[in-house]
């Protein structure tokens, strides 16, 4: 009998964890911790390696589980069972179902006589998958796969508690290698996607870097001036709601050299608005050094496969334990002359802010809000993967640079230590998303905690 009553208990437990609303409870493992002592987390536990979230409205939060190829919805705070959408993806490595975005209103409406709520995702997938996976990658660089793999974007339409009728909006490459994918969408404010798209493969043992024939990664966007044509990979690509180019046409009128925002990107997991000039910043992974945030002008070049961080990439076959990516001693003060330009109509600058051992930095949130205090109102937040940290920034009167101090007056975190100023959360794990809901708190994705955090005041 006694053993009945334990077997019931566990099971009503289950239940209510669940279906758990936020709240401040937390599992045995690193609880997660902000430094203002004015507020305090609350959780919503039981997704499986979630990536990107997006809201509906004020009571519906839609959020993707990378390698179930789900979207999952909370309401009122309630993970629900059932998820709005299932279809298959290709999980290796950085594969999955990876980025969504909606738009609010003001900015939906105008483009949208029939006032269809819009749903974006970004997911690797092939007509030929029976199930989720199916991909083979002995190396996260060179896969073989038995079928061909692609990343898609698509714009579902939300119906009747539902995401139906798909439209096929961009086709990019998933080869060769399953990494450097990109996906973080965002919605403009000029009424248009963006799509950070990585350049496809990290190359380890210089292999691409020497045969740049048969890759991506060696394209003209990565700053090989012989390199292949553009194939949609490495930099920001920015299309119409109906996926159509835009007015810009910055480096090019066809396709898909026409669709760059901006190029020279090794992988991004993050971009975002500034609410008050409407400008783009991005967050930028280096090979072991160099992850960056960027102001990110029409046009702009990064600077990768030949500089990353301030730091010139002098030898990609190197082990980054070395430091042999670069010379440490030489920081680029002017650019290397051999990036390629497209006929002056791109041009490269230095990232606003550098770490020089990486932290793969992911998610990069404006705080367009003052309910968590007036003092963090358009404030920058940027999560990172290594350390589960959340770092703060102050930008400066005209929204051109961050503000920094101290040892960090350089723009360079040399040490975990030079950090310490800048982190604004600690325990969220692996980061991947930060979002300012309607009720103007902050939400962090969290993959490896398989869950979402909402910051709040403490009252």
């Amino acid at each position: 009998m006694k053993n009945i009553y334990i077997v019931t208990l566990i099971l009503i437990l289950f239940f209510f964890t669940s279906h758990l609303n936020f709240t401040s409870v937390f599992s045995s493992r690193e609880e997660p911790f902000v430094s203002d002592p004015n507020l305090k987390i609350e959780t919503l536990p039981g997704l499986e390696r979630p990536t990107t979230m997006a809201f509906l409205d004020k009571d519906n939060i839609l959020v993707l589980e990378k390698n179930e190829g789900t979207v999952r919805r909370i309401v009122n705070g309630v993970l629900l069972a059932e998820p709005v959408l299932d279809v298959n993806v290709a999980n290796e490595d950085e594969r999955g179902m990876l980025g969504i975005a909606t738009f609010p209103e003001e900015n939906f409406v105008k483009n949208n006589s029939q006032n269809i709520k819009y749903v974006f995702l970004y997911y690797s997938t092939s007509e030929y998958l029976k199930g989720d996976g199916g991909d083979e990658c002995p190396r996260t660089s060179s896969c073989e796969e038995p079928y061909p793999i692609f990343n898609h974007l698509y714009r579902y339409e939300w119906q009747n508690d539902t995401l139906v009728n798909p439209k096929l909006l961009l086709t990019l490459p998933a080869t060769p290698g399953a990494d450097h994918l990109g996906g973080a969408l965002s919605a403009g404010p000029d009424g248009n996607l963006y799509v950070p798209v990585g350049d496809g493969d990290s190359c380890p043992n210089g292999y691409c870097y020497q045969n740049f024939t048969n890759s991506v990664l060696n394209s003209i966007t990565s700053n090989f001036e012989n390199g292949t044509q553009p194939l949609g990979r490495g930099g920001i690509l920015t299309i119409s709601q109906n996926g159509q180019d835009t007015r810009y046409n910055i480096l090019g009128e066809t396709h898909p050299i026409s669709k760059y925002y901006s190029y020279g990107l090794r992988n991004s997991f993050g971009i975002d608005f500034d609410p008050i000039t409407n400008k783009l910043w991005d967050t930028e992974n280096g090979p072991g050094f160099g992850d960056e945030i960027n102001l990110v002008e029409p046009g702009f070049n990064s600077g990768w496969a030949k500089l990353q961080g301030i730091w010139p990439v002098s030898n990609y076959t190197a082990t980054p334990e070395k430091f042999g990516f670069f010379d440490n001693k030489q920081n680029i003060t002017n650019p290397i002359s051999d990036l390629v330009d497209f006929n002056g109509k791109g041009e490269y600058s230095p990232p606003e802010f550098s770490w020089n051992v990486t932290v793969a930095p992911t998610a990069l949130k404006f705080y367009s809000s003052e309910k968590l205090g007036k003092h963090y109102e358009n404030d920058l937040f940027v999560g990172d993967n290594n350390n589960g940290y959340i770092y703060h920034f102050e930008l400066n009167k005209e929204r051109s640079e961050l503000v920094l101090s101290g040892k960090l007056q350089d723009k360079i975190a040399n040490s975990q230590e030079e950090l310490q100023d800048i982190i604004f959360g600690q325990g969220f794990d692996r980061i991947t998303d930060i979002e300012v809901g309607p009720d103007g708190y902050i939400y962090i994705v969290s993959y490896g905690h398989g869950a979402i955090y909402r910051i709040v005041p403490n009252l």
